[in-house]
């Protein structure tokens, strides 16, 4: 194992853990790729397990000796690891960092959506795609709920967070390297799914929406599950094009539900015949 003490969080060798924002991890080789930072050794575990390359590792000195921590030090191979004192860690994070531990990883080269749904091809088939949710806590929780319930695949538009990010990666716990996922175009989503072979149900409280628990979506053999933006919801001209729209029954005077509770219950329906 490469061990290398850590004294000061202005140390250069860990630098891509202090400088760098997401965007400049996402471009960090540019025209070469980039590298992602996953916490926890419960993320970085799923990540490894999902063919990750771990590059480097950087844990607190509090938890090294830990039982789960050395067995993932095992797993990553020989990549430097960077071992710091708790107050060193907490200089670099901003806050106590659960777990203790960090691992940056090349990012992957994200198939097409195409490759992406070629390997869900079943008979009966459910997926889901995010529209415009910008918040990484709301992509996460999705992914923690489409891996919970199911769901075959994610795909994503163009305007939708980076489910790469930490905190998307922190609250999915790492689930998003347990489903095949990928980015879109945002234009014409519905389109695009039909080409692919699926009907869409856009979540959307229009006047001639289905409720959540039709058996006319329940009978659709492929069925992707649209969910939108946290204060717009999905775009009129997704909304317009979608083969359903759908909302889910509620009570007293609630209309809706944020992405993440919406994809929840949405996924838990429509996977369960």
């Amino acid at each position: 194992m490469n061990i290398v003490d850590i004294t000061a969080s202005g140390d250069a060798l860990i630098s891509v853990y202090t400088s760098c924002s997401e965007p400049q991890l996402r471009h960090y080789r540019d025209p070469d790729g980039g590298i992602f930072i996953a916490e926890s050794c419960k993320v970085i575990t799923r990540a490894v397990n999902g063919g990750m390359k771990p590059e480097s590792v950087l844990v607190d000195a509090a938890v090294f000796e830990k039982d789960e921590v050395q067995e993932l030090l095992a797993k990553v191979g020989d990549v430097p690891v960077y071992r710091a004192p708790t107050d060193v860690m907490e200089n670099i994070t901003g806050y106590h960092l659960t777990g203790g531990i960090l691992c940056s990883m090349t990012r992957p080269l994200l198939p097409s959506a195409e490759s992406v749904l070629a390997g869900a091809s079943k008979s009966r088939s459910r997926i889901a795609v995010l529209e415009n949710i910008v918040n990484p806590t709301n992509v996460g929780a999705v992914f923690r709920s489409a891996a919970a319930f199911n769901i075959d695949a994610v795909l994503l538009t163009e305007g939708t967070c980076d489910p790469l990010e930490r905190r998307a990666m922190r609250v999915g716990m790492g689930t998003m390297f347990q489903l095949p996922w990928t980015f879109i175009s945002r234009e014409n989503v519905c389109g695009t799914l039909r080409s692919l072979g699926y009907k869409s149900a856009a979540m959307a409280l229009v006047d001639d929406s289905l409720t959540l628990d039709s058996p006319v979506l329940k009978n659709e053999p492929r069925l992707a599950v649209l969910i939108g933006n946290e204060g717009n919801g999905l775009t009129d001209e997704t909304i317009g094009n979608a083969d359903y729209k759908v909302i889910i029954p509620m009570s007293h005077e609630v209309d809706s539900l944020n992405a993440a509770a919406a994809s929840a219950v949405a996924f838990w329906e429509l996977t369960h015949s």
